[in-house]
């Protein structure tokens, strides 16, 4: 290798190290958050685990699908930053808190059929009881969620991510405590149960937005971006977010749909195989998460680099990523690999004997194996996906990811289910399948390369 190349090298990894770390960490927290949430309500009750992770991705489906519209104003943000139109920044922030506003609106009008929509999932009536419960709560405080995607992204496309870490850190530090408390009925508080996980986490929520605004609308900020003066409502930018931004959240959407109708179904067979399945993603969680951050600064720094019009750096910075992230992801697979009993004990709910908890973590050893199993290839789809948002191909990836997951997952799994009866090894073997098939797609798009023609800004 050259010396010029391994400069270059060496620039690309510094840059992802720059932007990307401190969004990992920051969604780290949020691992943490939903981790030791998913640990308390198991030691709670299996009750609460089984109808925890429903119900969560239930409304994350709805609240990912309207983040991610607003939280595409990172990448509209990133490219006008690397085209040197400072002034537009804050103008395009206010368009996603714009939409922020309608999103929440809708998310509170969704939590209206939470009744009808558990009903028709058919899991045991005690499970739907704490399924609605959890589900309202985080309805009612998405907007909150949302509004701070809005606000953290006049950050994270400029590149300036560290403030973002330390609000996530300060949120984190504040909701664990304050989940365990409201769960379980400690010091000055109630015991609420699967009520006071989803209270702790809408309350993290509104600390971390305020926080950002409070860093985000100040008179240095205005003079240099126009986060105040530049408030109106821009048709032309707003219509510019909605078009590439609702195509990028369909897709994360359409992958969680697929994920929510696997846990739905595996739900159908058993509780015991629904409490294994919400295990094993949740320490699934450790991965997947810090790989949204890793995608977060993936997508800045191509939308930087597009804006420059310089798409070679663009390249650079998604394999320097993507070597990170195999990294990363390996050490995690020998972990499930060589030492799951240790992880899946951390879930032993005290309402539970010894010997029907032992039936559960046998299952698990084996689920977490189908989890090694597609790591990789969920971190090779989650990078690939991030450059092409980045220059705005998101089209592309709603219409291949959507036929994907119903052809690739939704299909296949209905059929082998209900129809053949098959188990729980089956169902999570489709899960396997319908990663490779989505890193398949969308890294052969990025090697393709006709992204890098593309910008969501004017030129």
């Amino acid at each position: 290798m050259s010396k010029s190349a391994s400069s270059k090298l060496g620039r690309s990894f510094r840059d992802v190290w720059r932007v990307s770390m401190p969004l990992v960490i920051s969604m780290s927290t949020t691992v943490v958050m939903t981790f030791t949430d998913r640990v308390f309500m198991a030691n709670y009750s299996i009750d609460a685990i089984a109808a925890a992770l429903p119900a969560g991705i239930m409304s994350f489906l709805f609240l990912s699908f309207f983040s991610d519209t607003a939280g595409y104003s990172n990448v509209i943000i990133a490219q006008y930053f690397g085209a040197g139109a400072l002034q537009r920044v804050g103008n395009a922030m206010w368009q996603a808190i714009y939409f922020s506003i309608i999103a929440w609106a809708l998310m509170i009008a969704l939590s209206l059929c939470a009744v009808p929509l558990f009903q028709l999932v058919g899991h045991a009536p005690e499970v739907q009881r704490l399924e609605v419960i959890y589900f309202r709560v985080l309805c009612w405080g998405s907007g909150i969620y949302i509004l701070g995607m809005s606000l953290s992204s006049f950050y994270t496309g400029r590149g300036a991510t560290r403030p973002v870490m330390i609000i996530h850190f300060i949120g984190m530090l504040l909701n664990v405590p304050l989940d365990y408390a409201l769960i379980n009925g400690v010091w000055i508080f109630p015991e609420l149960g699967i009520l006071g996980a989803g209270l702790a986490t809408v309350f993290a929520w509104t600390v971390i937005s305020g926080m950002l605004a409070i860093i985000v609308f100040t008179r240095a900020n205005d003079r240099v971006f126009g986060v105040l003066k530049k408030y109106h409502f821009n048709r032309d930018l707003f219509r510019r977010l909605l078009r590439f931004g609702i195509p990028s959240a369909l897709q994360f959407s359409l992958d969680v749909f697929a994920f929510l109708f696997f846990v739905f179904i595996v739900g159908r067979i058993g509780k015991a195989e629904l409490a294994v399945t919400n295990i094993a993603i949740s320490l699934d969680s450790v991965s997947f998460r810090p790989l949204i951050g890793f995608a977060l600064g993936t997508s800045t720094l191509v939308g930087q680099a597009l804006g420059r019009n310089r798409p070679d750096q663009a390249v650079d910075a998604a394999r320097a990523t993507m070597v990170i992230v195999a990294g990363y992801i390996s050490v995690l697979i020998l972990l499930y690999l060589f030492v799951p009993q240790p992880l899946l004990e951390l879930f032993r709910p005290r309402d539970l004997s010894p010997e029907s908890f032992g039936h559960i973590k046998g299952m698990g050893v084996v689920v977490l194996r189908f989890v090694a199993a597609y790591l990789l290839l969920d971190g090779l789809y989650m990078i690939s996906t991030a450059v092409l948002k980045g220059a705005g191909d998101t089209q592309f990836i709603m219409w291949s990811v959507g036929l994907a997951s119903l052809f690739g997952m939704v299909v296949p799994l209905y059929i082998g289910m209900e129809v053949f009866g098959l188990g729980l090894y089956y169902a999570w073997s489709c899960l396997v399948v319908f990663l490779l098939l989505l890193s398949s797609i969308t890294f052969g798009r990025f090697r393709q390369g006709k992204w890098k023609r593309m910008r969501v800004i004017e030129l």
